[in-house]
């Protein structure tokens, strides 16, 4: 089973979030925020139990499933600016976990996930909604406001799975 479970879930929380960003909850913030965020948690339990190689194989196969999905299930724009700043923004992620690791058990999830959400955020509503005459900017800040929170909530579950998430023997990169 290993990495089907990371893979799925990425999959389905890409795509699941890509429908909720076209929904706003106010002038600041679209549904798609809340949910999102949740990729940095599959991302960094990955991480930890697998290595950066391996975290690397779910974001690519993640990002190709939830592209195919997110084009059935929003615009071909979104898909587009999804799946273009998901890839920078997870790969980004695994990166700095990787170089976090050996610190304190927070620091790592915690620092990767607000480096990649701003980059994730970026890119998106950019990407996405850059002459649209949606108000993006605010949306964008709304959102970023919203990750930050979601990244620190997300160090509970972090937490609590860190005491499952056993660590399998990894080649180096």
């Amino acid at each position: 089973m290993g990495l089907m479970l990371p893979i799925a879930a990425m999959a389905i929380i890409v795509a699941v979030s890509n429908y909720a960003v076209q929904f706003p909850i106010s002038d600041w913030l679209t549904w798609g925020a809340l949910t999102y965020p949740v990729t940095f948690l599959v991302t960094d339990l990955t991480n930890r139990r697998y290595g950066a190689a391996a975290t690397r194989r779910v974001v690519y196969v993640g990002f190709a499933f939830a592209v195919v999905l997110s084009i059935w299930l929003a615009t071909p724009r979104i898909a587009l600016a999804s799946g273009t700043a998901f890839l920078i923004a997870q790969l980004s992620d695994v990166f700095i976990f990787d170089r976090l690791r050996n610190r304190p058990w927070w620091q790592a999830p915690l620092g990767s996930s607000a480096i990649a959400s701003t980059i994730d955020t970026a890119l998106f509503f950019s990407l996405a909604f850059y002459d649209t005459g949606v108000p993006w900017p605010t949306l964008a800040m709304g959102d970023l406001v919203a990750k930050f929170s979601m990244a620190a909530c997300m160090l509970i579950p972090f937490r609590v799975l860190l005491s499952r998430v056993r660590p399998v023997a990894v080649s180096p990169d």
